[in-house]
């Protein structure tokens, strides 16, 4: 898209727009800001830490701006199996062909989770540091102190509380990023939020309810992929399966008389009707495939970069 030609009004002049990239350890609510910040959903949430598999790309079009988020794994340092190796690699790539990188960390606590994933920044790309969940902090004369302690560790370009549950000081984090956004016409149409396929966004919705409603029961080797995904008109048919390692695996999602299997299916649903703007025609099957977290063909077969 050539935006160079200001008098068609497709590009204002000094346009900016480039991608950035939020990181942090597990579980600091990188997804949960990245959907905030783009004002719907195309990345998964979960209490329950690593559920963000892949590089996902959400896209915010304002009148001056372009801003192409970059949502990454948490850095898994835990296990050192396939998939991890390829969820690390993946945080890698996206730092250096980043613009601006958001490192998030959660009010009041940084640990050495926090501070192997600060090692791993570029110190050629601005860094602004994100002090997420701060609206939990009842007592703000603490915030001031721990923001110190942190920014003492680098040089960080800018230093914002935000709550992204609460929406508490997203604007004032999207103009930061604006400041350090190169000028560039925008990459992305302006109706554009994400360039995953709905194909792809149905199976990250399944995979959110599955690790939402069963919380720690289930280890976090489990993944869903969709066989087939039509479209009739309006409505789209979807089939999909949840890939487990383990008999007992299985039966957890599927629950006493099928129930648990039937309200992921359910709320999985609704969601996709409410991103995709039509109906929705469900079915879900879990099947076992002992390994597949620890094969490397096959997490490329199930859409792993």
């Amino acid at each position: 898209m050539d935006g160079s030609d200001s008098s068609t009004g497709a590009t204002p002049e000094h346009f900016r727009c480039g991608y950035i990239a939020i990181v942090g350890r597990p579980n600091v609510g990188k997804s949960t800001l990245m959907n905030v910040l783009i004002g719907a959903k195309v990345s998964i949430t979960s209490r329950k830490a690593q559920t963000t598999r892949h590089r996902i790309t959400g896209i915010q079009t304002r009148d001056d701006a372009q801003f192409i988020y970059v949502d990454t794994p948490g850095f898994q340092t835990r296990h050192a199996n396939a998939l991890n190796k390829t969820l690390n690699k993946t945080v890698s790539n996206t730092l250096t062909s980043s613009d601006v990188i958001l490192f998030l960390v959660e009010a009041g606590t940084f640990g050495p989770a926090d501070q192997q994933v600060l090692d791993l920044l570029p110190t050629d790309v601005p860094v602004v540091l994100v002090i997420n969940k701060s609206d939990r902090i009842k007592d703000k004369a603490v915030l001031m102190p721990f923001a110190q302690k942190v920014s003492a560790l680098r040089e960080f370009t800018a230093i914002v509380p935000v709550s992204a549950k609460m929406r508490f000081q997203v604007d004032a984090l999207e103009n930061e990023i604006k400041r350090h956004l190169p000028e560039n016409a925008p990459i992305f149409g302006p109706d554009d939020i994400t360039d995953r396929s709905e194909k792809f966004l149905a199976t990250e919705i399944v995979r959110e309810k599955v690790f939402r409603l069963l919380g720690d029961e289930l280890p976090y080797t489990s993944t869903v992929i969709v066989e087939q995904f039509l479209q009739e008109g309006n409505l789209r048919r979807i089939f999909c399966a949840i890939l487990v390692e383990r008999d007992t695996h299985k039966s957890m999602i599927i629950g006493n008389k099928g129930a648990r299997l039937k309200e992921i299916s359910s709320q999985s649903r609704l969601d996709m009707e409410k991103l995709f703007g039509g109906p929705v025609y469900l079915e879900i099957w879990v099947k076992v495939k002992s390994g597949w977290a620890d094969n490397e063909a096959g997490l490329r077969a199930y859409g792993y970069e």
